[in-house]
């Protein structure tokens, strides 16, 4: 397993108590604008609240982490200069560019 200590960071302005428990939410990811994932979180096969309870067992979690989980099959490998955008709804969406390691 790897783990990238503040590799991503969101900002904690998306409050808990304005989202709510997600049991159903879309989830998406598009890479240079063509879709790859159009799916359920409701279709993972782990639910968020037994994901984080497994990962706080293991690492030291705060607000603003992200969890990345795997995609499904057809998403396919990534190249220095994809862009992405990934959306869950009601949580919002996260933009980036692949870039080389330096």
């Amino acid at each position: 397993m790897a783990y990238f200590s503040d590799v991503v960071k969101i900002p904690d302005d998306r409050p808990k108590a304005d989202i709510g428990l997600l049991k159903r939410a879309s989830i998406s990811l598009h890479v240079n604008k063509a879709q790859r994932q159009n799916s359920d979180i409701s279709e993972m096969i782990w639910n968020v609240p037994e994901i984080i309870s497994e990962l706080s067992k293991l690492f030291e979690l705060h607000a603003g982490d992200m969890i990345f989980t795997g995609t499904p099959s057809g998403v396919g490998s990534l190249q220095p200069g994809d862009r992405l955008r990934a959306a869950i709804e009601r949580v919002g969406e996260l933009t980036l560019q692949v870039s080389r390691p330096s």
